[in-house]
């Protein structure tokens, strides 16, 4: 958008650029976002708001329940509810909101809701069918999704691909060994090889199943996946060593049996000061039913306590309920500390130092799976959730070094101690080119991708630029510039993957938005030379997706196809991302940043906070999103108050 047409914009009723009048609505504006966010802080000093994902939690959580046949308890009943709720129009339903038919979460949405008694013949149910037939039918959702169906009789497990245990007893040095894969899909993988071992089925009745969704007879014999062409590639191998292993197993019972003991010692294990295995909802479910292919009794504590760690994550809500994939406190508190401290309303402080206080109880102290591969490195960093103390993330952690810097009470001690811990370990876990991941360190080997259920898109934990300058963020506070070969060999990753567009893409938020926000605001702590080549065609991108209206706004379906990048709905964190960025590089008197805070400013409901309904958080790309309920609150703050802190307006007036 040229500067022209944000002329009108600007003088439609309010103050056009160079106006002081903008500067104290900002602070004004900034300071009832504050207030809404410290309303919501929690006695003992923490921040926690809703994580929402899409229907695949209600489905899978109804599907379990239907396993267990319990599937007519009200809290089912009240979750397909909210299923329904979330349809599309054409009939399916998607894995983000406006989103295109995802055939997977639409057939395990029909099966839910067929399982708690919605009738078939329904003229929307009759809609969900057609439009999942036009897609291809029940075989094309992924491997997960297939042992879903497996699980209920309604596909055979010799079409799924095999998750064999024997995985858990490779050694550290083969490729394919569970520390080669990220995190999450370790946590995943190792439950769901037990339930893969034991093959468990509850049929159930012909009423209830789904055979009107496939287009082919179930069946029958097929591959986990589809074979490439050509005699040899790596999907075709394992899609070999696939098929030798089922063939395989039965022959070996004493290796299997022992494999199927190793895999659950390392369920248990990772039960430790965790509130879950990973604390997050995929490994929940399959930990419940790895317990009952145990033989675990549902009546026992051990079952109990796996099933309440999914019926914690239930809200109802007006007769429905949905369910959040984890909790996100140490992020969310991380957050609410750095736009309280932005703000900088003396009324915040007594509750920041809470904050501090409860975010250092979190520090993690013992080793994690990290140090499997890397054992020489000391324990450091910050988890995601409540418990989770084996899964320190880098991004985690960088966000609350940055809360504590803000807030000026890392110059406490322990507070600076726990910092220097916390640096040391960031440093370790760099990647060999130069950037960061999440969790682990170098978790790069594309040929696990090819591996029949890698059909997720999360086998490993790539390098991204998005977390690559939030560590430069950091580490620019503490002095770190260009000069130092850490952050050299970091800023030349970012150097490498920057689109040709100008923009860069973001892993952890939708997506080259957040990704080149966070890009030029890390550059800029380190001292980069944000006159660059480099640093101006990022923001030109981010000039060229300023929307009419003033705002920024970019759909999930640019994971899909780069051409919607910077394209979509406005959204108030969006807007929030590009105006931080623009600022960081030297922008801040823009003609496009007063547009963009104008629309903060004049969009801002009288609670303080903005509505906010598409996705701009991501876990998996391509296959799940999230909606952090606060992003609207936190960073459309901290824009309005960093502008108006370098106008000098720091204090309310």
């Amino acid at each position: 958008m040229g500067i022209a047409a944000l002329e009108p914009y600007l003088s439609a009723g309010r103050p056009k650029p160079g106006v002081p009048g903008l500067f104290p609505r900002a602070l004004e504006a900034s300071h009832k976002a504050g207030a809404f966010l410290a309303s919501f802080q929690k006695p003992d000093g923490h921040w926690v708001a809703e994580l929402q994902g899409d229907t695949i939690l209600e489905s899978e959580f109804i599907l379990l329940m239907a396993f267990l046949g319990r599937e007519k308890e009200s809290i089912c009943q009240a979750g397909a509810r909210y299923i329904i709720s979330h349809q599309r129009p054409e009939g399916g339903w998607s894995n983000y909101p406006g989103g295109p038919l995802d055939v997977s979460v639409s057939v395990k949405a029909y099966f839910a809701l067929k399982l708690t008694g919605t009738d078939p013949e329904l003229t929307w149910m009759k809609l969900a069918k057609e439009e999942i037939l036009r897609a291809g039918g029940a075989e094309k959702c992924n491997s997960f999704s297939r042992f879903y169906l497996a699980l209920l009789g309604e596909y055979p497990y010799a079409n799924c691909p095999e998750v064999p245990p024997e995985l858990v007893l490779l050694p550290g040095w083969c490729p394919f060994n569970i520390y080669s894969m990220s995190s999450w899909t370790r946590t995943i993988l190792v439950p769901l090889s037990i339930f893969s071992a034991f093959k468990p089925v509850r049929q159930v009745s012909k009423e209830l199943g789904i055979r009107e969704l496939f287009v082919d007879d179930p069946s029958q014999p097929r591959w986990p996946s589809m074979p490439t062409p050509g005699v040899f590639s790596w999907k075709n191998f394992f899609l070999v060593m696939d098929l030798l292993v089922k063939k395989a197993a039965p022959h070996f019972p004493r290796i299997r049996q022992f494999a199927v003991e190793k895999a659950a010692l390392w369920m248990r294990n990772h039960f430790a000061k965790s509130d879950g295995v990973g604390a997050i909802f995929p490994p929940m479910i399959y930990t419940v039913l790895a317990l009952h292919c145990l033989g675990v009794p549902e009546q026992s504590k051990e079952f109990q306590w796996a099933m309440k760690q999914l019926f914690d994550l239930a809200i109802t809500e007006n007769g429905e309920t949905r369910l959040q994939p984890c909790f996100s406190p140490v992020w969310d508190t991380a957050l609410a500390c750095i736009t309280l401290a932005d703000v900088n309303d003396p009324a915040s402080k007594p509750g920041l130092a809470r904050a501090v206080e409860w975010l250092m109880g979190k520090e993690v102290k013992d080793r994690g799976d990290c140090h499997q591969l890397h054992p020489d490195m000391r324990p450091s960093g910050w988890f995601f959730e409540y418990r989770n103390e084996f899964y320190p993330d880098i991004d985690d952690t960088v966000m609350v070094i940055l809360a504590l810097a803000k807030t000026g009470l890392i110059e406490k001690p322990s507070c600076r101690e726990a910092v220097e811990r916390a640096v040391r370990w960031i440093f370790q876990m760099q990647n060999r080119d130069g950037g960061w991941g999440a969790f682990d360190r170098d978790i790069d080997q594309e040929i696990l991708t090819k591996v029949p259920f890698a059909d997720h898109n999360a086998m490993l934990d790539p390098t991204c630029p998005d977390i690559t300058a939030r560590v430069l963020e950091a580490l620019g506070g503490f002095g770190c510039t260009e000069a130092d070969i850490h952050i050299r060999s970091a800023v030349e990753f970012i150097r490498k993957t920057q689109e040709p567009c100008g923009g860069w893409p973001g892993r952890w938020g939708v997506n080259y938005l957040y990704g080149t926000w966070q890009v030029l605001v890390g550059l800029r702590a380190v001292g980069f030379d944000m006159s660059s080549p480099m640093a101006r065609a990022g923001v030109r991108w981010l000039k060229s997706c300023q929307q009419d209206n003033g705002a920024w706004g970019e759909s999930c379906a640019s994971y899909d196809d780069p051409a919607f990048a910077g394209k979509g709905d406005p959204t108030p964190s969006q807007t929030a991302w590009a105006i931080l960025g623009l600022m960081a590089a030297g922008e801040e008197n823009s003609l496009e940043v007063r547009a963009g805070l104008e629309y903060l400013i004049h969009n801002q409901l009288q609670d303080g906070s903005w509505e906010e309904e598409p996705f701009t958080g991501t876990g998996f790309p391509k296959v799940f999103y999230l909606r952090y309920h606060f992003y609207r609150v936190y960073f459309p703050a901290m824009a309005l108050a960093r502008f108006s802190c370098t106008h000098g307006y720091t204090a309310k007036e």
